[in-house]
């Protein structure tokens, strides 16, 4: 597996959020991955976004008043 300390990863309060933030990163070309919440980071929704540090600053802005974010995390603690 990749060195998880370069991954961050978006948390959702709901499915259909995460779902919607896929949908706009696939159009913005944007590389991301949809991972079920890791055990370690609780969420009310059962599946995240996972992002590379490099291109965070670019994702968050892209879904920036377009998705409620519940909160970013980094994937490994």
């Amino acid at each position: 597996m990749k060195d998880k300390k370069s991954y961050d990863v978006i948390l959702f309060k709901a499915v259909s959020y995460a779902l919607k933030a896929e949908k706009i990163l696939k159009k913005e070309g944007l590389p991301h991955k949809l991972i079920p919440v890791p055990k370690h980071i609780s969420s009310d929704c059962g599946i995240c976004l996972m992002i590379h540090l490099d291109v965070r600053d670019h994702v968050l802005a892209a879904l920036q008043d377009k998705v409620d974010i519940d909160n970013v995390k980094p994937l490994a603690e």
